[in-house]
């Protein structure tokens, strides 16, 4: 992959690895520290990005690798010096649309806010299958080169994943 057509991607897919990192770091700033360590990988690595093939899901899988690399990181510095928590508090910009009541609006609310805190509380494992699928948009196969699992594990997730999801929400819901 040329310098230009790399720049094309990030045009192309800036948006949307944001917004993956914002939502599996938890906190905007750690979120912009793992967008430009991803796009600073793959400038890198751009000679193994296939630009005919998907390089979405390539970037998405390197901002997986370096989120589980920072994680495993800090886990270890924990164990051997306890510092400051890694994760800030969760700072999400809402971006909602006007409803025509605010009965509807605060239903609204309170429903997203309790779909994304039990989509925080799985287990990590879980929580990137299901970002991946339902916030990217990626299919099982794409999930599967991402994360290096066979496509069966992705589909195990998933399944783990609806049945924690509906048991928790089923209250809410």
């Amino acid at each position: 992959m040329t310098k230009p057509e790399l720049e094309s991607c990030i045009h192309e897919y800036g948006k949307d690895i944001y917004s993956f990192c914002k939502y599996l770091t938890g906190s905007v700033q750690e979120a912009e520290d793992l967008y430009q360590d991803t796009f600073l990988k793959a400038l890198e690595l751009n000679e193994k990005i296939d630009a005919a093939g998907n390089p979405k899901s390539y970037l998405l899988s390197i901002s997986v690798r370096i989120w589980k690399n920072r994680k495993r990181k800090y886990a270890w510095r924990k164990r051997i010096a306890d510092i400051q928590s890694y994760i800030e508090e969760q700072d999400v910009n809402k971006e909602a649309s006007p409803l025509p009541t605010p009965e509807e609006q605060a239903l609204c609310d309170e429903t997203k806010k309790a779909v994304r805190q039990s989509v925080e509380r799985l287990p990590e494992r879980l929580k990137v299958i299901v970002l991946l699928y339902y916030m990217e948009g990626l299919t099982v196969a794409q999930i599967a080169a991402v994360v290096r699992v066979p496509e069966g594990t992705v589909k195990s997730r998933l399944y783990q994943a609806r049945k924690v999801l509906q048991k928790e929400l089923e209250v809410v819901l």
